[in-house]
């Protein structure tokens, strides 16, 4: 299965190639004055308003609330605000997209709709949303005695899969493994993980982007604990993409030298399906335009090296994208193409190719190879 691209150099490509999207009727009043030597002014309420989206992350101190900060900073200005909320996570993202009127977008990973079609019988609850981007990697973690040495071991076993941030991906990925064991959803995360370090429990699964602050800290100078091996098994391999974690990652789980295999899904920048017509589209439209205009920012110090995962371009499978990220991408792409082809990386990245000559290249053919490059570019970094 094709990794999913990183079109990060979207816009590095192509300097300045900015659309604006329709934003509704604007204020008159001035821009803010940064200058300390000018009397600032206070913005207009109503500018203030048509330009502010939120955005529902997830707990404090994980990647995605650090990637939405990361965000707002970026793209912030005085046309442009961006509302991190704080949210419990990834399930409870897509009720409160769906139900909160306070909310535009949210951080939600690619298997949740697989959550839902199994937990709540809800089959199809994606076609309510809309996916933006994807943001990054969300990597399986399960920590387990050493005598645990696959997720087949934990067959019959208990396992801690906090509801908020681990239960959806064990579901779905103990479901297409066909392993029955016995899950704990209430319990925290920090206290779940305390409870096999006890040896209350046989396990601890969370789904997050590494490095997980929880796992790296975790005391096991006995090396009793270890990050435990998910195989890439050919039943998870549309749901999921492979991962590894390394010993510098996690020491203190995996010996020096070794790694471990795991299980990774997309996180993904989620909206409603707003009408086109409605505010909130035309909100979260300007909001695309500013985002994606500024993409190549994400990929430069000191922003969190997560954004190197980042894609706007990421073809999704069982979502739909929104329309007006669909959109900016069908006004940019030609433009991007054409002036890869004509950067001294491309011409190198084709010489790697057995020979492949620009010339003799369809625009089809042009544009799937721009994603290989893509590929090829994130890999050389």
């Amino acid at each position: 299965m094709r990794r999913l691209l990183v079109a990060g150099l979207l816009v590095y490509l192509v300097p300045g190639a900015i659309a604006a999207q329709s934003a509704g009727p604007r204020s008159s009043a001035p821009s803010l004055s940064l200058d300390p030597n000018q009397t600032w002014v206070l913005p207009n309420r109503d500018r203030v308003n048509e330009g502010t989206v939120t955005i529902i992350s997830a707990p404090v101190g994980g990647v995605t609330s650090i990637l939405m900060s990361d965000l707002a900073r970026v793209v912030d200005n005085d046309q442009i605000r961006v509302l991190q909320v704080i949210g419990k996570g990834p399930v409870q993202n897509v009720v409160d997209i769906l139900d909160l009127k306070s909310i535009d977008m949210g951080a939600v990973v690619s298997d949740v709709p697989e959550f839902y079609k199994l937990q709540y019988n809800l089959p199809d609850i994606a076609s309510r949303l809309r996916y933006i981007a994807k943001l990054y990697d969300n990597e399986i973690h399960i920590v387990a005695p050493t005598s645990i040495k696959t997720v087949f071991d934990l067959a019959d076993k208990k396992v801690m899969a906090p509801k908020d941030v681990g239960f959806y991906a064990a579901r779905s990925i103990f479901s297409r493994l066909k392993i029955k064991c016995t899950f704990d959803v209430q319990t925290d995360d920090t206290l779940a993980l305390q409870k096999v370090v006890n040896g209350e429990a046989d396990a601890w699964i969370v789904s997050t982007g590494k490095v997980m602050p929880i796992a790296r800290n975790l005391k096991n100078e006995d090396g009793r604990l270890h990050l435990v091996d998910i195989p890439y098994d050919a039943r998870v391999q549309d749901l999921y993409l492979p991962s590894t974690f390394t010993s510098n990652e996690y020491p203190n789980l995996i010996p020096q030298g070794q790694k471990v295999e795991t299980l990774a899904a997309s996180t993904l920048l989620i909206s409603y399906n707003w009408p086109e017509n409605s505010d909130r589209y035309r909100r979260v439209a300007k909001f695309v335009d500013a985002f994606f205009s500024k993409i190549d920012e994400f990929d430069k110090p000191p922003r969190h090296p997560k954004w190197r995962e980042a894609s706007i371009s990421a073809t999704i499978p069982g979502w739909q994208r929104f329309k007006a990220a669909q959109d900016w991408l069908d006004q940019h792409q030609h433009s991007a193409v054409s002036a890869a082809t004509e950067s001294v990386e491309f011409k190198q990245f084709l010489s790697q190719q057995n020979g492949t000559s620009r010339g003799r290249l369809s625009d089809a053919e042009l544009v799937k190879l721009y994603d290989a490059f893509l590929e090829w570019k994130r890999n050389q970094r």
